[in-house]
């Protein structure tokens, strides 16, 4: 590991560097990188994009494009190649943002860094704008030539899930043949605590119809013996939860632990808005529920409005659901088991039709590799606390294209986009110190991973 000297030298530079960071991060929060022309003109994202190639060029990375995906994104791909034998670390981020939404919900305006409390506020200061100079940082402090080979990746239609990315992968992998993937789209269980993100859930979404009718009748008419689709279904989805609140579908276990550092309840609730008096669903700890368990959501309901409705029985409901899958389960077999839960638990004798969706695998990460034990010391040094690990409970569908493109590569989950940030939501923010945190750590990971 790099000596106490090095070390004071890195943090030194990082320091140094923290005004410029600042700067470069307000004029990406300026950029409306929202890839969707719906909502924002392209030309945001595209001036994103140039300003990413123009700064990793900057920072030392020689070769540096904008590669056109499938989805009509740009992918910004560099590749500085290390001395010979040294081994090729390959650092992900994304420009594109989530939409603000409603901006009124703001307290600063969404597409301008603020400086409020010590905090840094501006929709993708954390998510994942933040990352990318946390990247950035930590190349310059190290300075080039650097001590190993460089590939950066910058994404520009992660938030929409369009999969441009994850296409461009799968046609060129040589683009990405690297031994450590750093993917800076996570951050810490809380500030100050280093932490690496090692699993994700898959998903095996369905759309489940009920039928029970020829059309609607009237309510006062033949209400009580009529079956009505729309109760069939209530009783069909309360059938996928316990008493408890647990998730329950046929065939699949439910009782998996997580082994990594913990979720307090209080930390959860604040961080998932839980209502004063409003118990949390589900038994055993919450790290095991929200990262290590299956999940069931009801994403949407088909069915009559409130305003509106009529006095009529109704012949017909649908509801889309989202299965989320822990690692170690397959995301087809949950998908099948949930179909046929779905199909066996139909009261009445109602008709029951199941659709499936895609599905998306979960993942592990390796944490037994070299690369991992250089970044784990390299945390600890930056942060003066021992690396721990959490799930996530989403899912990033790139982690596993790239473990099956590039098989040899360790990946892991990491970044500056702890709880307090608020990512997606009103008053998105970063915490300063996460940034210099992190890109203290990575420059001493890519030091000593190179020797």
């Amino acid at each position: 590991m790099a000596d106490e000297v090095t070390t004071r030298d890195v943090r030194s530079a990082v320091q140094e560097l923290m005004p410029t960071a600042k700067d470069e991060l307000a004029t990406l929060v300026g950029f409306r990188s929202v890839a969707d022309p719906r909502q924002f003109p392209p030309e945001g994202c595209l001036a994103a994009a140039n300003w990413v190639r123009e700064a990793f060029t900057a920072a030392g990375i020689g070769s540096v494009d904008l590669v056109e995906t499938v989805d009509g994104s740009h992918a910004v791909i560099g590749h500085q190649p290390g001395p010979p034998g040294a081994p090729t670390v390959l650092l992900y981020c994304h420009y594109d943002v989530q939409p603000p939404g409603d901006e009124s919900k703001w307290t600063t305006e969404p597409f301008e860094l603020t400086e409020r409390g010590g905090r840094w506020y501006g929709r993708g200061a954390a998510d994942c704008k933040g990352n990318i100079v946390a990247h950035l940082l930590a190349l310059r402090a190290l300075g080039s030539p650097f001590p190993v080979g460089i590939r950066v990746v910058a994404e520009g239609t992660e938030e929409m899930g369009t999969g441009g990315l994850e296409a461009l992968v799968e046609s060129r992998p040589e683009l990405f043949q690297a031994d450590m993937i750093v993917v800076a789209d996570t951050g810490n269980a809380a500030v100050g605590e280093p932490t690496a993100t090692v699993t994700l859930r898959g998903i095996a979404n369905v759309v489940v119809h009920v039928e029970t009718l020829a059309g609607e009748v009237h309510s006062g008419m033949f209400g009580g013996p009529a079956p009505d689709a729309l109760a069939a279904l209530v009783r069909l989805l309360d059938s996928l939860r316990d008493e408890a609140g647990d998730t329950v579908v046929d065939g699949l276990e439910n009782g998996q632990q997580w082994d990594g550092v913990g979720y307090e309840e209080a930390q959860f609730r604040t961080d998932a808005g839980v209502l004063d008096g409003v118990g949390l669903v589900g038994t055993g700890a919450v790290a095991d529920r929200v990262w290590a368990r299956p999940a069931l959501t009801i994403l949407g309901i088909d069915c009559p409005p409130v305003v509106g409705s009529a006095a009529a029985i109704q012949p017909r409901a649908s509801a889309r659901l989202n299965l989320r899958v822990p690692p170690g389960m397959d995301p087809t077999v949950a998908q099948e088991a949930l179909t046929r839960h779905l199909d066996a638990h139909a009261p009445w004798g109602a008709r029951v039709t199941v659709e499936p969706e895609s599905v998306g695998a979960p993942f592990r990460a390796r944490t037994d590799g070299p690369g991992y034990a250089a970044l784990a010391e390299a945390m600890a040094e930056a942060f003066g606390k021992p690396l721990g690990t959490v799930g996530q409970g989403g899912s990033i569908p790139l982690c596993n294209v790239l473990a099956e493109k590039v098989p040899g590569a360790e990946i892991v989950m990491l970044g500056v986009e702890e709880p307090r940030c608020l990512i997606h939501a009103p008053n998105e923010s970063v915490d300063p110190s996460e940034i210099e945190n992190l890109a203290v750590a990575e420059a001493l990971f890519l030091r000593s991973f190179g020797s």
